[in-house]
């Protein structure tokens, strides 16, 4: 009896684990998803793509500050013996992917230059086969397919609709800054808390974008002028502080807590949840409504990087994200 009692309390434990886990996932997607649509108004209000992505590495670097320097408790050492994963990390996966996706919604639909961002998985698949040979599955291939076509009607190149060819690079640019973003993230072996990781990677980003400004390499304009959306307009300091403090800051933190209670791969399909956040802000703020067609192809897109996520061997000694009390395995099948 007293074993099943035991049993009991450790499954509605691990319920709630996991429920709040998923909470926090989509907390962090939903808040994620708001930043295009924000720096869409700053930008079309006189921001620079540079300008804004700047403010938001900033703002959230600070608002992060006391998490990251409580979670590091004294440890300098810790940073210092990885300050090269810490630089890569904020200049790619942080300066480079927001920098990149800025300049592309700067030019194209918020939710389609996402889309293009969130192909990701599968350029790293194509990566991981050519640089180390580590061959993908028929699964995963068959993913990568999917998500291909899913592109082209997301671009509307069926349809012969104009395409803003710099701004799929611009996005295509991103894809590549999330990639590593992956990529370095995946690589725990450092030891280095993932919280400090994305709180010194916004310091570097931010002491980098600053620097390139400053000597001329990045356009700086800013405006003090009323930020238009279709709901309405508000001053430029409310979408500004937005986007660091809600689309970074607490983005960055809730993801981190959901990461940590559901692992990585779970984590990571719930996340793909940005991408319909993204084109709803869109719709809501910017009248951006996407196709039919687009619907379909972006249906696609998702229902792609799920079979590839689905293809992927499960990192070694990496915990079941699902209970089995939950009737599902820890793919989720």
């Amino acid at each position: 009896m007293t074993q099943l009692t035991h049993d009991a309390r450790t499954t509605q434990t691990s319920q709630r684990h996991l429920g709040a886990g998923l909470l926090l996932a989509v907390t962090s997607a939903t808040a994620f998803g708001t930043s295009g649509a924000l720096a869409r108004g700053l930008i079309d209000a006189g921001w620079s793509p540079s300008a804004a992505v700047t403010v938001r590495i900033l703002v959230a670097a600070a608002v992060l500050a006391v998490p990251v320097l409580l979670t590091l408790r004294g440890r300098w050492g810790l940073v210092v013996e990885h300050a090269r994963l810490v630089t890569l990390y904020g200049i790619g996966a942080v300066a480079a992917a927001q920098l990149c996706y800025f300049q592309a919604v700067a030019r194209m639909d918020v939710g389609m230059a996402l889309l293009i961002e969130y192909t990701a998985p599968v350029a790293i698949v194509g990566w991981l086969w050519l640089r180390r040979g580590e061959r993908p599955s028929r699964l995963t291939i068959a993913g990568a397919m999917v998500a291909a076509v899913g592109l082209v009607l997301v671009l509307d190149l069926v349809a012969g609709g104009s395409l803003d060819v710099i701004g799929v690079l611009w996005a295509l640019a991103a894809m590549v800054g999330i990639a590593s973003y992956f990529l370095l993230s995946a690589d725990d072996s450092s030891g280095v808390p993932p919280l400090v990781l994305v709180g010194g990677g916004l310091v570097v980003a931010g002491i980098g974008l600053v620097l390139a400004a400053v000597v001329g390499i990045l356009p700086w304009t800013s405006s003090t002028d009323d930020v238009v959306y279709a709901v309405g307009t508000v001053p430029w300091w409310v979408p500004l502080l937005a986007i660091g403090v809600i689309a970074g800051a607490f983005a960055y933190m809730t993801g981190v807590a959901a990461a940590r209670r559901l692992g990585s791969r779970l984590a990571s399909f719930v996340a793909l949840t940005e991408v319909l956040a993204a084109l709803v802000f869109a719709a809501i703020l910017l009248d951006q409504v996407p196709s039919p067609l687009q619907v379909l192809g972006a249906l696609a897109v998702v229902g792609g990087v799920v079979l590839v996520k689905l293809g992927e061997p499960r990192p070694a000694g990496e915990p079941e994200a699902m209970p089995a009390v939950a009737g599902l395995d820890a793919d989720g099948r």
